[in-house]
């Protein structure tokens, strides 16, 4: 897995139209468009002349957004029952399950999208990629806004969990099965359970990362417990040296001598 701005670089995501005007409110079909072009960007296995029909008919990713983007209107709209239940069809559907009065830009792709759950208060910025098994959800039974709000082009690693009313800044990279319980900053790379900031605006926070995908990133938990385990060992080694006899006619009891 690539870092949002490795992504960014190699897929440059397509701005407004010239002169088009701008909008207070994306349109349906603006929406459904980026979400697709984020599919056709972001997924490997989507290659080919046939790449744009293999989306369209067998991503459920795709599909969930493109029906909770009708439902998230149809909820607007005040219609009682049916946006609920079509939230329940959909995760029926694709094994997604995305409230209907989550707010989500253009521009979300799903990987897979198994599991992924986006809670009531939710916010996803443009350009986001969630992976299966993500989790933007609440921390308890408070009301209100509580549910985390996503920036721009953030990454949720496989498995991980956005929880509580936090903000993620833009350029957010979560690995995978982190927990994430407090607001993170722009252009900032999260690890571990709960989340630790390890690499800031290019600088790495804690230990070295040697590429930004599931299985190198950097683990400051597991760092912290080597440097332990070493300053344990240089202590047994100090503990285990001969001592030095007291100074000849000095009464020295064993307690004083440690």
């Amino acid at each position: 897995m690539m870092a949002p701005e490795e992504h960014a670089a190699k897929y440059p995501q397509p701005g407004p139209r010239p002169g088009a005007r701008a909008r207070t409110r994306e349109s349906f079909l603006h929406q459904v468009a980026e979400d697709f072009r984020m599919a056709l960007a972001n997924d490997p296995a989507a290659r080919g002349p046939f790449a744009a029909i293999e989306i369209a008919l067998t991503y459920p990713g795709f599909h969930a957004i493109l029906l909770h983007r009708v439902t998230h209107r149809v909820w607007r709209l005040g219609v009682p029952l049916l946006p609920r239940a079509l939230s329940i069809l959909n995760r029926f559907l694709t094994g997604i399950e995305i409230h209907q009065a989550a707010k989500i830009k253009g521009g979300l792709f799903i990987d897979h999208g198994n599991g992924v759950v986006i809670g009531e208060t939710a916010e996803v910025g443009r350009h986001c990629v969630l992976f299966h098994q993500v989790t933007l959800g609440g921390t308890g039974k408070e009301r209100g806004k509580r549910h985390p709000t996503l920036g721009d082009n953030v990454v949720v690693g496989t498995g991980a969990k956005v929880l509580g009313n936090i903000t993620i800044g833009n350029n957010v990279y979560v690995g995978a099965n982190s927990v994430v319980l407090d607001d993170v900053p722009d252009n900032c790379t999260v690890v571990g359970v709960p989340g630790r900031i390890v690499i800031r605006d290019g600088r790495k926070v804690a230990s070295p990362s040697k590429t930004l995908d599931h299985r190198h990133l950097p683990d400051p938990v597991r760092d912290r417990l080597a440097r332990l385990e070493e300053q344990l060992v240089r202590l047994s080694h100090k503990l285990s040296e001969p001592m030095a006899p007291p100074p000849a006619g000095e009464d020295v009891t064993w307690g004083e001598h440690i």
